[in-house]
């Protein structure tokens, strides 16, 4: 790694051998994993003027590493970097970038990763010196500083990130969330360059900007409508949990990121955003899909009882908030195996799947046995669907070349454990997806 700074004397350095290939069951899309920064992202990227004042990596007499950005101190929290890591060691403590498995910061060493666990492509939100949605920048002391660093990480992103592997990576960019006219023009812009996403507050109110109920964040919205860039909500984005206790054990903050996704897709669903701009697409990271159903199912019952009173607002739409939840957003699953047998109240063509690495919750390098276990028993098109087909037609990515697209010493000696009825170089088809609204044409089949 350019930049790379050196082991400490005296700590001990945990990691695992490379695992085994897993056999492939279905090529898979991943909608949300996670990069940790490399120490060099920023170098040369930033105006003269303002190249002293970027974000570094330092190491205090400990040894600990951790970034540093307008005097306030960034660590990379140890359950941020766990893959290829023995449990017994995961922590919260701050991890070293010789901590950690070179796959979070190196992209020749991702692609490698997923080739191992037969991941496809992914979407990487970042880490925490930007916040999920670049919210640190955002923040800044200086707003000229914070801008060049969300442009910066940008372009790393866009060059080096998704640009070295394009056909692995799926472009995802920070916003620049102080002002929504300057971020419209950056999706604009951004989406020129080949982006297809933007990492954006489940919750803006909570970073103490503008709710999405006051209409400030259209600009924004209407570009990204207008460019297809799908607005993802990542769990955690804000800083809030739902934790009404002063004193919870850890195990709860994990347990409740659904409730996280359940909350923003009701605010945004009432927000009546998907009904300004009906070619707004919104994806949920993080958020599992257990509550999709409830959610369905209480808007619309909702709209024929509470919502009938003078108190309330009307609904501006002769579409069911049901309906409208389906056409505009899309929900991801990490393992939620007790509601696979609802996935068709959900629509099959609104959930897609993740891996999560390399975060604790991953599944990584175990995904396609998983999902073999998961899902094994479905009509292979769903599978297919879900798996990668969603994904692709969302983020206009392509598919695979074929079922097992990796180099020979990336490939396992087992026998794949394919869906039935698919053959060796078949591609997924047309999924719903492409074809509901006429929202989105038909994927890349490059």
């Amino acid at each position: 790694m350019s930049g790379e700074l050196p082991p400490a004397e005296g700590r001990e350095v945990t990691l695992l051998a490379d695992p085994e290939p897993r056999p492939i069951f279905t090529p898979v899309i991943s909608v949300d994993d996670h990069l940790i920064e490399p120490p060099d992202l920023f170098e040369g990227r930033l105006p003269s003027r303002l190249a002293e004042r970027a974000p570094r990596v330092v190491e205090d007499a400990d040894g600990r590493q951790a970034w540093v950005y307008e005097g306030r101190t960034y660590p990379n929290v140890g359950l941020n970097a766990v893959a290829g890591r023995p449990r017994d060691s995961w922590s919260m403590d701050p991890a070293r970038f010789d901590e950690m498995r070179p796959g979070c910061y190196e992209i020749e060493a991702r692609v490698a990763d997923m080739d191992l666990g037969g991941i496809w492509a992914s979407l990487c939100f970042p880490s925490l010196v930007a916040g999920f949605c670049g919210a640190v920048f955002s923040g800044s002391d200086d707003p000229d500083l914070g801008l060049a660093c969300v442009r910066a990480w940008n372009d790393w992103h866009i060059e080096v990130w998704a640009g070295s592997h394009p056909e692995r990576i799926i472009p995802l960019q920070l916003p620049w969330l102080v002002d929504p006219a300057l971020a419209a023009d950056e999706v604009i812009s951004n989406a020129e360059r080949g982006f297809r996403a933007v990492s954006f507050p489940e919750f803006p109110a909570q970073l103490h900007l503008p709710s999405i109920f006051t209409g400030y964040w259209d600009p924004f919205f209407a570009a990204c409508a207008e460019t297809q860039t799908v607005v993802c909500l990542h769990t955690g984005a804000s800083a809030w949990a739902p934790l009404p206790s002063p004193d919870p054990p850890f195990e709860l903050l994990p347990t409740l990121f659904p409730v996280n996704a359940l909350v923003a897709a009701a605010e945004w669903l009432w927000s009546g955003v998907a009904l300004r701009f009906e070619g707004l697409r919104v994806a949920l990271s993080e958020g599992g899909i257990g509550w999709v159903p409830m959610l369905l199912d209480r808007v619309d019952y909702v709209l024929q009882h509470s919502a009938s009173g003078t108190d309330s607002r009307a609904w501006p739409s002769d579409m069911l908030p049901s309906e409208v939840l389906k056409r505009n957003f899309w929900f991801c699953s990490i393992d939620d195996p007790s509601v696979i047998d609802l996935r068709y109240r959900i629509g099959v063509e609104n959930i897609m799947l993740e891996c999560d690495y390399p975060h604790a919750d991953s599944s990584w390098p175990d995904t396609q046995p998983l999902l073999a276990s998961r899902l094994g028993a479905l009509p292979p098109d769903e599978v297919r669907a879900m798996a990668s087909g969603n994904a692709a037609g969302l983020f206009r990515h392509p598919l695979p070349p074929s079922v097992d697209w990796r180099p020979a010493s990336r490939r396992t000696s087992q026998p794949a454990n394919l869906p039935a009825g698919e053959p060796p170089r078949q591609r997924t088809s047309q999924t719903a997806l492409e074809a509901r609204s006429g929202m989105i044409g038909p994927c890349s089949q490059r």
